[in-house]
C-alpha cells in the first residue's frame, strides 16, 4: 500500500499511527477483495473514544486528518469538533466500544459471499472448525434493520453476543479483534467461510460438527499461535 499523506494545510496534525493504520486496513479491505468503493468503515478504539473512517469519502483519497474522533459515551457518541462527519454505521460502532472491553478495533465489510449468505438470512453453523475463530459454535446472522440505524446496532449487538464477528442480514459483516490486524483477518477469514458453506450448500446440507468437536476446537484456538511460556 502507499505511505498515507497529511495534507499540508490546516486540517489538523500531521500523521498518528493509528489513523494511518486504519486507512490502511480500510485499503487492505478493498485489495483483498472483501469490500469495494466506499463501503464498509474501520474503526479503533483510541484513549476514552475511537477513531472511525469519515461518511462518503473514498479510502483512496483518506489522509490522517479525515479519519474522524469520536466519543465512548451511554447515550451516544459525539464527533470531536472539527472532525469529519463519522461513518453513518457510527453507532454500533461506538456501543461495541461501549460495552466489550475486549474490542479494540471493529471492520465492517460488505463482502460478497457472506453478503450473499446473510440475504439468506442464515447462520454459519459448524461446518468447519474455523467457525470457532469468531468464537463460538455459529457466527450469527443479525435481523435486519436500515443501515445507520439504532435498532441495526442493538440487533448486531445481539447477534455479538460471546462471538467476535457476525453476519447482518441483507447487508454484511462486522468482525472486531483486539487490534486493527486481528479483526481485519476475522473479516477474511468470515467472507472464506461464507464462501465454503455456499458451496457446500449447492451440493446438501453439510454435516455439521457435534458440540464437543466444536468445543474442541475453541479450546485449542485459546492456545493457538506463539504463545509464550511461563518462564518469558
Amino acid at each position: 500500500l502507499p505511505m498515507v499523506q497529511d495534507r499540508a494545510d490546516s486540517q489538523g496534525p500531521g500523521p498518528h499511527a493509528l489513523r494511518t493504520r486504519i486507512i490502511e486496513t480500510a485499503r487492505a479491505m478493498n485489495a483483498a477483495g472483501i469490500n469495494h468503493n466506499a463501503a464498509g468503515n474501520v474503526s479503533a478504539r483510541s484513549g476514552g473514544g475511537f477513531l472511525i473512517t469519515p461518511t462518503g469519502l473514498r479510502y483512496s483519497d483518506l489522509v490522517p486528518s479525515d479519519i474522524s474522533e469520536m466519543s465512548i459515551a451511554v447515550g451516544g457518541g459525539e464527533a470531536a469538533e472539527g472532525s469529519r462527519l463519522p461513518s453513518s454505521e457510527w453507532r454500533f460502532h461506538h456501543d461495541i466500544y461501549l460495552t466489550r472491553p475486549d474490542a479494540g478495533a471493529v471492520v465492517h465489510t460488505h463482502s460478497p459471499a457472506a453478503t450473499a449468505l446473510s440475504c439468506l438470512r442464515r447462520d454459519i453453523p459448524p461446518f468447519h472448525y474455523m467457525v470457532a475463530a469468531a468464537g463460538g459454535a455459529s457466527i450469527r446472522c443479525a435481523d435486519y434493520a436500515i443501515y445507520g440505524s439504532q435498532q441495526l446496532s442493538d440487533n448486531a449487538l445481539a447477534a455479538l453476543a460471546d462471538r467476535k464477528a457476525c453476519l447482518l442480514a441483507n447487508h454484511g459483516v462486522i468482525a472486531l479483534g483486539a487490534d486493527l490486524e486481528t479483526a481485519f483477518e476475522l473479516a477474511v477469514e468470515v467472507e472464506a467461510l461464507a464462501g465454503q458453506y455456499l458451496t457446500a450448500l449447492a451440493v446438501a446440507e453439510p454435516i455439521l460438527l457435534t458440540d464437543a468437536e466444536i468445543t474442541e476446537a475453541i479450546e485449542k484456538f485459546a492456545t493457538y499461535g506463539q504463545q509464550k511460556s511461563r518462564a518469558d
